[in-house]
Order: C-alpha cells, then sequence, then structure tokens
C-alpha cells in the first residue's frame, strides 16, 4: 500500500509514491488516475478541497499567518460558483452576479485543477485524502520562512529541510520522470511527508471544522 504526496504541474500531477520506505515517481494528467488507485491509502494534495461560497476560508487565513513572507503562495481557494467556469471573464461574470469580490488571473489559473480534484473527492474520503502545503511542510522541517522556490537558495533550502527526514533526498530527486520542474518534485515530496504525517495519525489541521455545500472539510494540513 502506498503513501502519497501530489503536487499540481503544468498538464497534470506528479506524484512521490512511498512504499516500505522506497519511494517512486508518477506523472498522470488528471487526478482521477491516482483517486481511483486503492493502493494509495494516503493521499495528501496541494490544491483547495473544500470550497466557500463566499469569503475567505479560515485555514488559508491561518496559513498564510504562519508563512509570514511566503504568504503569496498560499492562493485564495476559489468559491465553489466559478468551479465550472472556463474562462476567466466568465468567472468574474459569475462572482458579479452574485455581487461576491472578483478573482485573480492568477486565483483563477488554479481552478482547473481544484475541479479536477473535486469531481472525484467526496465527504467519505475525510481520512483518506487531505489538502496540504508545501510551504507549510517546509516551514515545519527548516523552522523559517524560505527564499523563493524557484531560486537556487529556495531549492538548497528545501532540499536541507527534506533532507532532516530522508538523507537519501538527491538520490530520489535523481528519479524525477524527466522535463519535471525541480520545485514540482520538491513540493510533491513535502506533500509526501504530509501524507506520512497524517497516516501516522498525527492529524491536526489548519481551519475552523467547517465544511463546504458538499460537506467536504476545509481544512489544511499539517498544523503546527
Amino acid at each position: 500500500m502506498g503513501i502519497t504526496g501530489v503536487d499540481g504541474c503544468k498538464g497534470g500531477w506528479l506524484a512521490a509514491i512511498e512504499t516500505d520506505e522506497a519511494i517512486e515517481w508518477r506523472w498522470t494528467g488528471s487526478f482521477r488516475g491516482l483517486y481511483d488507485d486503492r493502493s494509495l491509502e494516503t493521499i495528501a494534495v496541494d490544491v483547495p478541497i473544500g470550497l466557500p461560497d463566499s469569503g475567505t476560508r479560515a485555514c488559508d487565513v491561518e496559513a498564510r499567518g504562519l508563512l509570514g513572507p511566503r504568504r503569496s503562495s498560499v492562493f485564495p481557494a476559489p468559491p465553489r460558483v466559478v468551479l465550472d467556469k472556463v474562462t476567466y471573464q466568465e468567472a468574474r461574470a459569475a462572482l458579479t452576479a452574485l455581487r461576491l469580490p472578483s478573482m485573480s488571473a492568477q486565483a483563477f489559473g488554479i481552478v482547473a485543477a481544484v475541479r479536477n480534484v473535486d469531481e472525484c473527492v467526496g465527504p467519505d474520503d475525510d481520512d483518506r485524502i487531505v489538502e496540504t502545503h508545501p510551504e507549510l511542510v517546509f516551514r515545519l522541517l527548516a523552522g523559517a520562512a524560505s527564499s523563493g522556490k524557484r531560486t537556487t537558495a529556495g531549492v538548497a533550502e528545501r532540499i536541507r529541510a527534506l533532507s532532516t527526514w530522508r538523507q537519501d533526498v538527491l538520490d530520489v530527486l535523481a528519479s524525477v520522470p524527466g522535463g519535471v520542474p525541480i520545485d514540482d518534485a520538491l513540493d510533491a515530496l513535502a506533500c509526501l511527508w504530509a501524507a506520512k504525517r497524517w497516516e501516522a495519525g498525527e492529524r491536526r489541521t489548519l481551519g475552523d471544522g467547517t465544511r463546504d455545500a458538499r460537506h467536504l472539510p476545509m481544512r489544511i494540513a499539517p498544523a503546527p
């Protein structure tokens, strides 16, 4: 049985899967390919799962507060009303019609990934699937906010942080599928660390315990 960390990347999803302490990589164009694989018993994924009807999720506010200089890496979870919108213009029109605040084009950029996960996950998956955020993991492992994840310094910081968990992190990274950016691989490994913590029963999360219209929890793991 596999414990899995998943990061959304250009064109699909990168999964770091640990089985008997060995890590293998899997790239898939749809989250469904991971969700339907029941050998993956715990999945931590870097994408909003519980979605608000309006306003801001408490877990996002808490995450930004913890991350300080890296707070901008926490994108606001999109309101559920925009989930079926194909274009940014359609999303803005839907928000305007409901007199809700607009959203940035950058925030709309994650809607397709959010939709892909939302089409799979249901309330019965509370124990198996959890939302996480790599920057929270790196903060917990390194004890301080990191530099930008695409900078040389940021990559080095994240490798050092992950090395406190696995001394073979460089060997693990050497087997990443060709063409995958290093920051996506590091984020997937951070998500795997969160999944292992979740599997071990360390299930403190950010958020106020509320659930969305589909009864999905609005939470982010791990919490300090």
